[in-house]
């Protein structure tokens, strides 16, 4: 039988919201999901409204499961996790967390003096930016930190860091290069250009990254169209790759498996992310799992976004 609770608590009300707002759901499967009557789920819809939770987005301290949250912090060792419900009928994994990450942002620059941030690039960023509502930080710059592809335009680097500074009302600088080197091309020399040498020298001053990642298959789009030329999948699993951050491979504990591959990427090296004041991952999905928990083991994440189905992917496996 479906669960009735004695009363609707703001975080039944926004739960409820955030599946039929947010992962685009209908009252019946929202109904279902949460295993209570669809009329309730109307009534909170209704309330919602009446309380003013809902507006353009859905704002609530009760919405982040307090529990998965804590026991990621601890597992993981790191600073903060944001934990938002999926959709578990229908999984998608850009969605919901995009949508976090959006309304982590809009309080990160409220209460932050940032003056930049650093931008990875792909899907969840790309919902981000859908999600953001539009805002006004004239004295904020978004500086990418990764190499771009021929394809994937929208969710590529320029498509990024130009589409957080147009909603954030901000500016933007963008690292016009591909992201691995070809080979036989001397990185020091590529590097020694003069707008080469302005951007990578943003990396020092950054007060906060936004960072993805991969892990190695066919669901990454950088695997499928981002490799550089002579580099295969099987070569990265025979190295120990489980995944890449910023175009540079790790193994399962957070270790680079070639300084080779790591030359040729052309961003922001991983040790120079350490020293980055904020380091904000957004990422979920089965695949991710591992390289999740190696970008952690690396330093790399002080604040991960994720959803639930992963949360508790990751408490799973835990040694």
């Amino acid at each position: 039988m479906p669960r009735e609770p004695v009363a609707d608590s703001e975080e039944f009300i926004a739960e409820v919201c955030w599946h039929y707002y947010v992962n685009e759901m209908t009252q019946a499967e929202t109904a279902l999901i949460m295993d209570v009557t669809r009329l309730r789920v109307n009534q909170a819809i209704q309330r919602a409204k009446a309380l003013g939770i809902v507006k353009i987005s859905i704002e609530s301290p009760f919405l982040p499961r307090f529990e998965l949250q804590k026991r990621l912090m601890a597992e993981l060792k790191i600073r903060q996790a944001i934990v938002c419900p999926a959709n578990h009928s229908d999984y998608e994994f850009h969605r919901s967390v995009g949508a976090a990450l959006a309304e982590h942002l809009t309080e990160r620059l409220r209460v932050a003096e940032w003056t930049s941030f650093g931008v990875s690039w792909g899907l969840t960023l790309d919902s981000a930016i859908r999600r953001l509502q539009r805002q006004s930080h004239p004295n904020l710059e978004v500086v990418s930190i990764l190499g771009g592809t021929a394809q994937g335009s929208t969710f590529n680097s320029f498509g990024i860091a130009s589409g957080f500074a147009d909603v954030l009302g901000a500016h933007y600088s963008i690292l016009t290069a591909p992201i691995y080197l070809s080979q036989g091309i001397d990185r020091e020399l590529f590097l020694s250009q003069g707008s080469m040498q302005d951007h990578f020298r943003k990396f020092d001053t950054l007060d906060a990254v936004l960072l993805t990642c991969s892990n190695v298959s066919e669901k990454s789009f950088l695997v499928s169209h981002g490799l550089p030329q002579g580099l295969t999948v099987e070569d990265l699993k025979s190295s120990g790759a489980i995944g890449d951050v910023l175009g540079q491979f790790l193994d399962k504990d957070g270790n680079s498996v070639s300084q080779a591959i790591d030359d040729r990427a052309i961003g922001m090296p991983l040790n120079k992310v350490l020293n980055v004041p904020e380091k904000i991952l957004s990422a979920a999905g089965p695949h991710k799992v591992d390289i999740i928990r190696a970008a952690c083991r690396r330093g790399l994440v002080d604040t991960l976004v994720t959803d639930d189905v992963t949360a508790e992917l990751l408490l799973a496996k835990a040694p």
